[in-house]
């Protein structure tokens, strides 16, 4: 088994637990946790005594609690700058300058960025597969974003705390949500399109409220109650969902995310005039308009998906074509990670010059896809 020491599997009795241990990062998930990960659900799949896996985080070292904050997208936009440098380089017939023949070797054998979710995308599978024989308990304590959605969604009880905020923001940085969001989004919400695209697109921060009302959150404990999980379970409480946010605007939001495309929707919130519509603005008009496109795209073709398989595959040719260079994640990446002025100057800038080839782009088919082989069995449905 790959081994490190931010991610913890334990056994007790028939429990298996997976402890994130990455809180000085909000346990962002990099390609070790990725790869230990998978190791320990492949072990694990053929233990019989196994009758459960609870999966948490470790809140050591952090003031602020939080779940999982996603993928380690830094690492990634760096991996993906040194990557196509080399490329380009060796396109030109130039050697990468280095400092010794081991790190001339290191450069030559760089993956390319898309790598990282490739092996994402199958853990995400992985899970979805296992929670259908043993089932997973993700304790939502803290922040869930990305990566962290992905890893928790696809099990069958899934906890809130107080201390719960879930978003998929990825269209603030230039890429879009996945890890099967436009699977698990457009099935959990199927009866809620509307609300699918107001999440996906705006990236709204889900309070324990709002996930009650929407069934992401299965259960709502205050986290005092956490460390006696079976007893909390049986005695689970509720929370009141009259105030929460989305449905107070549920209306506001069936009337405006109804729209086809993403100038619909901008118009339909012009047309609504509130201060629901023009707070929601706002926060698209911060958006990629590339994203926002490929994203509302993904949800409709990943709606139409017959698997779950056939939705990753779609996905990780959209993340592929994000990471290629000169695309807005580079940019969404150094606006708010690198150069933190959380000012990214998108391109294309508006969403007039994103024409549908552009869209298609994302969407074509590429030389290594995405592969379910290591399956033989689809997850059930959600």
């Amino acid at each position: 088994m790959r081994f490190t020491t931010k991610i913890l599997p334990s056994r007790s009795k028939g429990l298996g637990v997976i402890l994130l241990n990455n809180s000085k990062s909000l346990h962002a998930l990099n390609i070790d946790m990725i790869n230990c990960l998978q190791d320990v659900f492949q072990q694990w799949k053929v233990d019989p005594s196994l009758n459960a896996i609870l999966i948490k985080s470790s809140s050591e070292e952090t003031k602020r609690p939080s779940f999982c904050a996603g993928g380690d997208m830094k690492s990634i936009y760096n991996q993906g700058l040194q990557y196509h440098q080399q490329q380009q380089q060796q396109q030109q017939g130039k050697q990468q300058p280095t400092s010794s023949s081991s790190s001339a070797a290191a450069a030559a054998a760089l993956p390319p960025p898309e790598d990282f979710f490739y092996h994402e995308y199958k853990v995400n599978y992985d899970i979805a597969n296992f929670n259908k024989f043993v089932p997973i308990v993700s304790l939502w304590d803290g922040l869930v974003m990305g990566g962290g959605v992905g890893i928790s969604i696809y099990g069958k009880y899934r906890i809130a705390t107080e201390n719960t905020i879930l978003s998929m923001p990825e269209c603030g940085i230039g890429f879009f949500p996945d890890v099967g969001s436009m699977w698990w989004m457009t099935r959990m919400l199927k009866e809620r399109p509307e609300l699918a695209k107001y999440l996906a697109l705006t990236g709204y921060r889900m309070e324990p409220a709002d996930l009650v009302y929407t069934s992401l959150a299965t259960h709502y404990i205050p986290s005092n109650q956490l460390e006696d999980l079976e007893a909390a379970l049986a005695e689970a409480t509720t929370i009141p969902t009259d105030h929460c946010n989305l449905k107070i605007n549920k209306e506001t939001i069936e009337n405006t995310f109804n729209g086809e495309t993403v100038e619909e929707i901008f118009n339909n919130l012009k047309k609504e005039d509130n201060e629901f519509s023009r707070s929601t603005i706002k926060t698209l008009e911060k958006m990629s308009p590339t994203s926002m496109k490929i994203t509302l795209e993904g949800l409709k073709r990943g709606a139409e998906c017959k698997s779950m398989a056939e939705d990753l595959q779609m996905e990780y040719r959209m993340a592929k074509a994000c990471v290629r260079p000169g695309r807005d994640f580079y940019e969404g990446i150094r606006a708010l990670l690198v150069d933190k002025d959380l000012s990214p100057k998108w391109n294309p800038s508006t969403l007039e010059e994103v024409t549908d080839d552009m869209i298609e782009e994302y969407f074509s088919p590429i030389d290594k896809e995405w592969s379910n082989r290591h399956q033989k069995t689809e997850p059930s449905k959600l």
